[in-house]
């Protein structure tokens, strides 16, 4: 009796060493198939990113957390008033967001503070951006910025403090990651991101 019982327990360990060997593989399995599924979805359809800095003040804000939308410029190209999120032409281990102004063909030039387009139908386009304080001004713009084909011109909302266009240039189209699609995180301030009408 004694001799069964000393076997028991050393019969039992094979056992339990595979039953955890099975749990292991299980978890990788799941794991591996979680990042088959996830990988890509943010690669092709959305993913998420976080504001850093104030260059998109008032309207996002340093630790905002964004829903970016990798789709649908798949399918059509950037509005003026989009959102985007991209790499920094200039080193694109970066990324930047910065608002759509200027699209291609178009020539971007400032006055007395304001941006004017000139569009590909030869008419010239005094921007009302409804989406910035009265008081901002955009200065610092070259004479004139005429766009090539899939080319964008690009501006930071806080003209003021903003890393854009005016300073490095026009932003290729193959350089865009996405459209920002929704706000997520403060909770308070969670929204749909919309493209504003210029008209």
């Amino acid at each position: 009796m004694t001799e069964n019982q000393n076997q028991n327990p050393q019969a039992k360990i094979p056992g339990a060493m595979q039953s955890a060997g099975e749990f292991i593989w299980d978890l990788v399995k799941i794991f591996v198939i979680a990042g088959l599924i996830i990988w890509p979805f943010r690669t092709f359809v959305a993913e998420p990113f976080v504001v850093s800095g104030s260059s998109m003040l008032p309207n996002f804000t340093n630790h905002d957390y964004l829903i970016i939308d990798r789709f649908s410029y798949r399918t059509g190209p950037p509005a003026r008033g989009d959102v985007i999120v991209f790499k920094f032409p200039n080193d694109t281990s970066q990324y930047f967001i910065k608002r759509v102004i200027g699209l291609p063909g178009e020539t971007i030039t400032c006055q007395q503070g304001k941006v004017e387009v000139l569009t590909v139908a030869n008419q010239t386009l005094r921007l009302k951006e409804a989406y910035l304080p009265n008081s901002t001004a955009t200065l610092n713009c070259k004479a004139k910025q005429l766009l090539g084909s899939d080319e964008y011109f690009v501006l930071g909302d806080n003209r003021s403090a903003s890393s854009d266009s005016r300073f490095w240039g026009i932003l290729p189209k193959n350089d865009i990651v996405g459209k920002v699609w929704a706000r997520v995180y403060p909770f308070s301030k969670s929204q749909f991101v919309h493209t504003p009408n210029y008209q």
